[in-house]
């Protein structure tokens, strides 16, 4: 009798690749691959890489700080005391955990595309990847940036000295988490009569999948508008900005300004503690001796508010001290480079990269008039997602498969395209976002003290919209387990036009920006006016 070629209820060997069940061992064997990408990111990244982006913060507490004079022993025990803190290992796990769970998000697309590893450990990968990232980026991150804001606000949430817990900065940062959960939530239901209320109000969607759409529509805003602060910060950098020579006598004059001003902060500070201990002990007054004190004023209350105000000023001349000479010492490494032969071989890398980000406006401009002009039913008459660059490499990608489609990988590229712009223009971003911020340093000292935290926040919703999109251009028929992790895609054309309205408003306010402080300036010149720095921040006698 010959085999019968039917299937029959349960038989594995009649269903796809990706609903057989295969041996334990196998999944387990096809797992370590990306609990191995998990390791190799996470220890590095929290050993070199968090050190390097926290030790930018110049910190407020007032209880650690050691003068200028300090041995390197005392420094060193300094510096091992504010890596045991609490919220310091906190922030450094969430940051690294983050990091490593977006690297192995992007090796699960990869084995998307290539078909690799075991369908069952991309399932198992999956499950606990995507939940974790929503739980760090919706609560744990936005929970310890929202305790840094209120921390700088100058509220503290240590212990009173009768060991209560302060209830004041807790209220405000619990009502501060509420309502970002709120907006989180139901700004996600979109304007009616919009793509975003459409996907938003479908049903039958469980919370990981309505956490992931808006998620998604974050990061793409959030790219778009990075994108577009770099892509006028690189051109403006390169061509606009006259800097002055930097050498190693003004970072150490900058340097010296900066230890001045931290030594009076903590002979102000210490000044301060002592009135307050001396207001506490003292013994309780009578009624007619507080009257005649609310009228005469006491002296110690004065003195009190005095210094207040004066620490108040010297912190945020800190920060901004402490932002420069950052910010110079970056300028000696850049001309360093610069005039070495491989900075010179580089050089006109450098224009060209510029030149391509104005291009990359100029498109993104004439595509958003002309759509805005005269809609077209044809979502490729007025693609700004064809520009040399991306056409060449979606002919590549076409070459290598000729079944792909060309416009959806070109979109693909091009937002793959945002976040290089975004990573090759870094220091020109960095020097456009100080000389912006130099008019409020609370601003700047929140960036500085959340920049690990903000890292994390843009890897992950990068990553995360890259796959959205990518769902969006993957098959009808591809049945994969990534596209029923990740739900249903995102319209292909919302993106395009949704990226390139934030792309463009991004771009056009910082070039306001940069304009208008150009104009308040006197001396039209926005480098770095250290001199003036140096003699605020001197020793008085």
């Amino acid at each position: 009798m010959l085999p019968s070629n039917q299937c029959t209820d349960g038989d594995d060997g009649c269903l796809p690749p990706w609903e057989t069940k295969p041996h334990p061992t196998t999944v387990f064997i096809s797992f370590l691959p990306f609990v191995i990408t998990f390791l190799a990111i996470y220890f590095p990244v929290q050993q070199k890489l968090f050190p390097l982006v926290s030790g930018l913060q110049q910190s407020k507490d007032e209880d650690h700080y050691l003068p200028s004079d300090a041995p390197p022993s005392l420094r060193q025990s300094h510096i091992s005391h504010e890596a045991k803190t609490l919220r310091r290992r906190v922030v450094a796990i969430s940051f690294s955990t983050t990091i490593a769970l977006a690297a192995v998000l992007a090796e699960l697309i990869l084995c998307e595309i290539s078909n690799s590893l075991n369908p069952a450990a991309r399932t198992a990968a999956l499950k606990t990847t995507i939940p974790t990232l929503l739980f760090l980026l919706i609560v744990l991150i936005p929970f310890l940036e929202l305790q840094s804001i209120v921390s700088g606000a100058g509220w503290s949430f240590k212990r009173t000295e009768k060991g209560k817990i302060p209830k004041s900065p807790w209220l405000l940062q619990t009502l501060g988490f509420g309502i970002w959960i709120i907006v989180f939530w139901w700004a996600g239901k979109g304007l009616p009569w919009t793509y975003i209320h459409e996907m938003a109000s479908q049903p039958g969607k469980n919370l990981s999948e309505a956490c992931l759409e808006r998620v998604g529509v974050i990061g793409i805003s959030l790219m778009a508008l990075l994108s577009g602060f770099a892509a006028v910060s690189a051109p403006w950098q390169t061509f606009g900005v006259k800097e002055r020579p930097v050498t190693e006598s003004d970072v150490a004059r900058k340097q010296a300004g900066l230890d001045a001003t931290n030594d009076m902060l903590a002979a102000k500070r210490s000044r301060l503690r002592a009135l307050q201990r001396k207001v506490s002990e003292a013994p309780s007054e009578g009624f007619v001796t507080k009257v005649i004190g609310s009228i005469r004023g006491n002296v110690d209350s004065q003195e009190i508010k005095s210094l207040e105000l004066e620490i108040s000023g010297l912190s945020s001349m800190a920060i901004s001290l402490s932002s420069s000479i950052n910010l110079l010492q970056n300028r000696l490494v850049t001309s360093r480079r610069a005039a070495s032969p491989i900075g010179k071989l580089l050089l006109p890398t450098h224009y060209a990269f510029s030149l391509y980000c104005i291009y990359r406006i100029i498109t993104n401009s004439l595509a958003v008039l002309r759509r805005s002009l005269s809609p077209s039913p044809d979502p490729t008459s007025f693609s700004s997602s064809t520009d040399p660059i991306n056409r060449i490499l979606s002919l590549l990608a076409k070459h290598i498969d000729p079944s792909l489609d060309q416009l959806a990988w070109s979109r693909q590229i091009s937002f793959l395209l945002s976040g290089m712009i975004l990573l090759a223009s870094f220091n020109s971003v960095h020097q456009t976002f100080h000389m912006l911020t130099k008019l409020s340093p609370s601003l700047l000292y929140q960036a500085q003290a959340n920049l690990a935290l903000i890292i994390a926040q843009i890897s992950a919703t990068y990553v995360i919209s890259s796959a959205l999109l990518l769902r969006s251009n993957l098959p009808t028929e591809m049945k994969s387990v990534i596209s029923e992790a990740l739900g249903s895609p995102l319209e292909p054309g919302f993106v395009e036009r949704w990226f390139e309205g934030w792309f463009l408003a991004a771009s056009f306010a910082t070039a306001a920006g940069i304009f208008v402080g150009r104009k308040l300036k006197a001396n039209g010149d926005w480098d770095d006016d250290y001199e003036g720095d140096i003699e605020m921040g001197q020793k008085r006698s």
